[in-house]
């Protein structure tokens, strides 16, 4: 059984966190919207989805993917490197404690979930304005024992790791060369986002297919022509506040008995 927990558009979304991106106007509605459809997506590929109540007080909390790192039955509770976003992680660690076992960061750590990668058995993590070396140290202490590697790896020029790259299919990672070095990765399948599509490098993988946005029909037409099936969705208002796919989910399977 797949699982996925999602959590409410913030009607605060405008006052939301910013690095990379200028400050747009953001249109509430659509984004509920936008949400919305993002749900029934990720329904129709299999998941059992849990919803959260948005928070007026928490501008970026519709973002749960930085809370929160699954590994296998356990959850690592994160401690976001944006300090206005720490208190989006105790409503997530709560919810999540009635099926992960729960890990937890601690100060003085600082990582944000959308820095890290699982490819297999290693997670790639994003040393990036939002995750730090102690961060990193951290998580490593925490996923050995499981049997989980860490592999650190620079971003330049974009807000998280799985800004720059994802995995769209075993062994094929999706990327934007321009924010890391691709050796760190060692050896793999490598798709480019179209050039003209400079963001298209965030992709959710939800089992044998992948969530994509609408807005970047270049990139997703070189997944199709390699035989990933693409569902796509418009997420072009909770892009303004620098969220894509996988940003908006957390994901994890059970067996059933």
């Amino acid at each position: 059984m797949r699982h996925a927990l999602v959590r409410g558009v913030s009607p605060a979304m405008g006052r939301c966190e910013l690095t990379h991106r200028e400050r747009q106007p953001i249109d509430i509605e659509r984004a509920e919207a936008e949400h919305r459809q993002y749900v029934t997506a990720l329904t129709d590929l299999g998941c059992r989805v849990y919803e959260l109540p948005a928070d007026p007080n928490l501008p970026d909390s519709v973002f749960v993917e930085d809370t929160a790192v699954i590994v296998g039955d356990a959850v690592v509770i994160t401690r976001p490197g944006a300090a206005s976003r720490r208190p989006e992680v105790e409503p997530i660690r709560a919810y999540l404690s009635s099926h992960l076992e729960i890990l937890r960061m601690e100060y003085p750590a600082s990582l944000d979930g959308g820095d890290v990668l699982r490819v297999g058995r290693t997670l790639y993590v994003g040393a990036s304005g939002r995750t730090d070396a102690a961060g990193i140290a951290q998580l490593r202490a925490l996923v050995a024992p499981r049997g989980y590697d860490v592999v650190p790896v620079a971003v330049t020029g974009c807000l998280h790791l799985k800004s720059a790259v994802t995995e769209v299919a075993d062994g094929v990672l999706l990327a934007n060369r321009m924010h890391i070095d691709v050796r760190a990765f060692g050896q793999g399948k490598w798709i480019d986002v179209d050039l003209r599509e400079p963001d298209a490098a965030n992709g959710l993988r939800v089992g044998d297919a992948v969530l994509f946005p609408a807005a970047y029909p270049r990139t997703a037409e070189r997944l199709r022509r390699l035989g990933i099936l693409v569902r796509t969705v418009d997420v072009s208002e909770l892009a303004k506040a620098e969220g894509a796919v996988t940003c908006c989910s957390l994901i994890w399977d059970t067996v059933e008995p």
